[in-house]
């Protein structure tokens, strides 16, 4: 078992990257409550050996009572908590111009809504605590967006947003506050569990659909384990001083440094029209 032992809470943990950072965080003797609709899926794929160090709670993550319960209990088992990862989340595929106000809706709803509402039932007891490690899983695409996934970049780009205003005023209570944007990894987010597309499609845009076409072949293939994830969390929560913004992975760090390289350039070659806006410019 690992000599530090904290109270770790992740969302969406019946699969993907959650499953895998929950059954490695126990391995590795943390606690661990972990939040799913599928209860069921949870507990079959955590060794009852683990008993005393896991609490699966089943969480409508729509449902602000749910969420205040699921905090409850889990303060109540093991006295703190020490981490929270916002990990749910799916991904839509789509122009812009295909997407209803539903799809659109229950996307943000779930990459970002749920984020707000988690976050904002966490902050009692880590105040009351006076520390604390709130980690968003946002995506490169959030910073770096591809081609095809317009909406799904922006509430990513939400989840930065917000994470990083939160880390500035977070920071005074002892509460820190990191953006974890990974880029591919092996997980069931390229598959159909994870990932919707629009149902509305125009022939106008059929040239998106290769973009997804080409993310569809990446299945099986991308470059991130998610068998590591959790070493990385762990030492970003051990670390006296995390980043607010943190790229997992080197494809995700790669995009990152082309996005910023592109802005800077673009910035410099802009640079004199941006200051006729000053008075005596």
């Amino acid at each position: 078992m690992g000599t530090v032992n904290k109270v770790w809470y992740i969302t969406g943990a019946s699969k993907g990257m959650g499953l895998s950072l929950v059954q490695n965080l126990l391995n590795q003797g943390h606690k661990v409550v972990a939040t799913s609709r599928k209860l069921t899926v949870l507990k079959n794929a955590v060794d009852p050996v683990f008993d005393s160090f896991f609490l699966p709670v089943e969480v409508d993550l729509g449902d602000e009572d749910s969420i205040a319960r699921s905090f409850k209990l889990a303060n109540e088992k093991f006295g703190r908590i020490d981490v929270v990862v916002n990990n749910a989340g799916y991904g839509t595929g789509g122009a812009l111009e295909e997407l209803s106000g539903k799809e659109i809706g229950e996307n943000f709803d779930v990459n970002f809504f749920a984020v707000i509402r988690v976050i904002q039932k966490a902050l009692p007891y880590l105040r009351a605590q006076q520390s604390g490690h709130i980690m968003n899983i946002s995506s490169i695409a959030g910073f770096a967006p591809g081609t095809g996934w317009s909406v799904y970049a922006a509430a990513k780009f939400a989840v930065s947003g917000l994470s990083e205003a939160l880390a500035n005023d977070l920071k005074p209570l002892g509460i820190q506050v990191t953006t974890v944007s990974p880029g591919w990894f092996r997980t069931s987010f390229a598959t159909a569990e994870s990932i919707v597309f629009s149902e509305n499609q125009l022939r106008e845009y059929d040239y998106i659909r290769e973009f997804h076409a080409k993310f569809n072949a990446m299945n099986g293939n991308q470059l991130g384990n998610p068998e590591k994830v959790a070493d990385v969390l762990i030492q970003l929560a051990e670390s006296e001083n995390p980043p607010v913004n943190f790229f997992m992975g080197s494809d995700a760090c790669q995009r990152a440094e082309n996005k910023i390289k592109i802005l800077s350039e673009e910035m410099e070659i802009w640079k004199s029209l941006s200051g006729i806006t000053d008075f005596g410019g």
